[in-house]
Parts: C-alpha cells; structure tokens; sequence
C-alpha cells in the first residue's frame, strides 16, 4: 500500500529516509547482532548512540556549554508538574496562556505556588498571540512561562516576551527544530518529540546548568528532579532508547537538509502554499490573526459543520489522513512539520480547489 500524506498533530509524519534507514537497522544495528530495543543502555554501543545524538542536536540548535541536554520521559505534559517542583522558589509564576497547553501547565503549576496569568487570548479562542512587550511582570516571579507555538489553534510567538530580566521557560512541542533559535534566550526551552522530531515517549529538556540544583519544592520525587538526569546524564533509569535513537537519527537528516535555516526556508516555503489558497478561498478560511500564524500547524474551516465532516471524509478517502481539527476548534487542521514534503501540501491544496469548485 502506498504510504498517505499524514497531517497528523502528533505523533506525527517522519522522514521517510529515516524510517527506511531504521528498517534496515532492525534485526542488526550495525553489526552488534540485535536491535537498539534490545540493547542495553549501559552498553558502550548505546553511549555512542546517545551521546551522537546529543551532539548532533547541539550543532543544529548551536546549544552553549552551560546549558544541559536531558533525554526524559513523561511527555512535555510532565514538565507542568516538574518545572515548579524545580524552580519555583518563591513559590510564584506568571503564564501567558495562548492555548489548551499554556492552560494546563498553569493549572498544574497552581498545585505548587502562585499562578498569575499575565496574558491570555483566550477572549477570541486563541487564534492570536498576545502583545508581550510590556507585560505586568511579578516582582517575585521565579519565571516566565509560554507555549510557543500553539499545535490546537495554529498561532506561534513571532517575537519572545519582554520578561523584564525574569527566567523564560518555553514549551516548543510543536515547532521544535522547525527554525533557528537562540537557546539563550531562555532558562528552560523543552518540548515533546513526537510532533517534529521522532516516535511518542521522549521528552528533550535543554536548561541552563545554574536552574540545576538540590534546592526543589519539598517532596518531590527523585525522578522529578532535573540534577538527578543531569547528573546521570539522562541514563539515571532505562530511558525511551529506541526513541533516543530515532531522534539521533532525525538530528543527523536535518543536518543533511541544511540545518535549521535551511528548514525554515522551506517551512516558510511549504505554509505560504496553504495560506496563499486559504486566503483567495471563497469556501474555507483559516482561524488565525495573520501576523500570528504557525508555520507548523494550520487550523481552517469552511463556516458548516457538515461540510468540514464531508471535507474530512472525502479527504481520508483520497489519502490525506488526520485532517480532522481539534474538538476545541472543529473544522480542520493541517500539521505541515519538518517531515511533510511540499508535494504532500501541493496535493491538499488541489483537493481543497477541487472540493470548493464541486460544493460552492
């Protein structure tokens, strides 16, 4: 059967390269006679794997010295928990809540101190990013917490928020590697892998080296505590390996690619194919303030409900799968990550034409 274009949120599309090279490395990885899901993690062969995986990942986002990279588990959704367990020594936080996330991580948060949510968009349901530049910043904020790129509702911070001096700590799931970053820019910059980078079941974590330290909220677990992965670097436990090694794997593809500049150019490339059709439609429209729009994630609808459900049908039918839009939002989303060629969002535009000509 011939593989479907994917829009999946997540887990989502992976480079078919990637997925071949893997295939192949199945039964034997390179000559040790077993599989990477077979292999110790104590092993020297599985050392190398993580650490060239760490490396590589170093080199695409230009990662400085004093900041750590963690393998973790538990999705980005456990960082909700771990971020305040680590950090919040004066026990207050200020969120900007732009999505579903944002709104979760500051409800989890409020078990462990004072949340104030500085900022919100949630008065029009998200579809844009509000003006962060001269936010109410808490005095005694221990950080600054967003969601970069929102995966529901299709917007992305274009610029960071003036913290006014205090920790950023970004949740980046969902654009992760899509860009160039300036990883100092942030105390904590963290996300799940499953949407831009490898399989379900790895977190990566970057943090600064000083936000490390036995000073966390009183009763949290020893697997909740940033020092003990950093010190073990992310071997404390068995860790998700095979989805270390897939990642590692993905590292080395974007380097092939160009890196991160490289990939940005065709992000861009690849969503203003969808945005341009979307904005000369007369059937669908995206939801999305326009200065505000994910390259990653591409919410739209048509305005009738059983027009979006006869869009969805009709698309699965032609081999575009995971169209259907979050239950928050209805209509459709397109996720148009790393891994989706322009040919796969070339084929969705012509299907939408071809749609809108045959239901005007």
């Amino acid at each position: 059967m011939a593989r479907v274009y994917n829009f999946s949120a997540g887990p989502a599309v992976l480079p078919e390269e990637v997925l071949k090279e893997a295939a192949d490395e199945m039964l034997d990885y390179k000559g040790s006679g077993m599989s990477v899901m077979e292999m110790s993690h104590r092993s020297k062969v599985y050392e190398t794997i993580i650490n060239e995986a760490e490396q590589d990942l170093r080199d695409l986002m230009n990662i400085p010295d004093n900041y750590k990279v963690l393998f973790l588990q538990g999705g980005a959704s456990q960082q909700f928990a771990m971020i305040p367990m680590n950090l919040m020594k004066n026990k207050v936080a200020d969120y900007i809540v732009t999505g579903q996330w944002a709104k979760k991580a500051a409800s989890e948060a409020a078990k462990y101190g004072k949340v104030n949510v500085i900022a919100s968009s949630a008065d029009e349901t998200f579809s844009y990013i509000p003006d962060c530049s001269d936010l109410d910043i808490s005095e005694d904020a221990d950080y600054v917490y967003i969601c970069e790129n929102n995966t529901i509702y299709g917007t992305k911070f274009k610029e960071l928020p003036n913290t006014k001096g205090k920790e950023l700590i970004a949740d980046v799931s969902s654009c992760f590697l899509s860009e160039p970053v300036d990883v100092t820019k942030y105390g904590i910059i963290y996300g799940g892998v499953q949407k831009n980078i490898g399989p379900a079941g790895v977190v990566i974590v970057i943090i600064r080296e000083d936000l490390i330290t036995e000073d966390v909220l009183e009763g949290t677990p020893t697997m909740l505590q940033y020092k003990t992965h950093a010190d073990a670097k992310s071997l404390y436990n068995t860790p998700p390996a095979y989805g270390i090694y897939m990642c590692g794997k993905v590292f080395k593809w974007l380097k092939k690619q160009g890196g991160l500049a490289a990939m940005k150019e065709y992000n861009e490339k690849k969503a203003k194919i969808l945005y341009d059709f979307l904005d000369e439609s007369k059937l669908f429209k995206g939801t999305v303030r326009k200065e505000d729009r994910s390259l990653m994630n591409v919410p739209f609808v048509t305005g009738n409900d059983e027009l979006d459900a006869k869009f969805v049908k009709e698309a699965k039918e032609a081999g575009f799968e995971n169209l259907k839009g979050h239950r928050s939002v209805g209509g459709m989303r397109a996720s148009i990550y790393n891994a989706m060629p322009i040919a796969g969002v070339e084929a969705l535009v012509k299907f939408m034409r071809d749609f809108e000509q045959a239901n005007l």
